[in-house]
């Protein structure tokens, strides 16, 4: 097969892979990631089979899929906000602060706010609520109509009374 059509059925497993995964089907959207990453190994594809082991519990496998993705493209920011994300999941709060440090940094990144309110959801847990509230109103900057973002804002700010 040439590289367009392996690039091609890769593409194609992974949006299948991406279509049972927002429905809820786990197996089959690690089946079908798999197969895109057989075809031909992305970023893309290695971050969200991170995604979907984090949704069955499997945060090491989910993790390593990360690191496999930053390998091949280290400008891509998402596995770097993913492993932040996983890594608060496991309490590990000073841990994750770099991985979204590193998000927010990365070139090829959308959407841009998510390791701003991350962040800010780490440091409120810390009870830095000035650090949260800086954090959110910068993920509000990217994206001015995130519900959950303002509220958390708001939540913020009514701590500070």
């Amino acid at each position: 097969m040439t590289d367009p059509a392996r690039l091609e059925q890769a593409e194609f497993f992974f949006q299948e892979g991406y279509k049972h995964q927002v429905s809820g089907d786990l197996d089959a959207a690690i089946e079908d990631y798999h197969r895109s990453i057989e075809f031909y190994p992305t970023a893309e594809a290695h971050t969200f089979l991170g995604w979907a082991y984090s949704f069955q519990g499997k945060i090491d496998e989910a993790i390593q899929e990360c690191e496999t993705a930053i390998e091949i493209d280290p400008d891509f920011g998402n596995p770097y906000n993913d492993i932040g994300v996983y890594m608060m999941e496991r309490g590990e709060y000073d841990e994750a602060v770099p991985w979204l440090l590193r998000a927010m940094e990365a070139t090829r990144y959308e959407p841009r706010h998510y390791p701003h309110i991350n962040l800010g959801r780490l440091y409120a847990r810390k009870g830095r609520v000035q650090d949260a509230i800086a954090e959110i109103r910068k993920a509000l900057n990217f994206d001015t109509d995130h519900q959950g973002a303002r509220r958390e804002l708001h939540r913020l700010i009514g701590m500070l009374n």
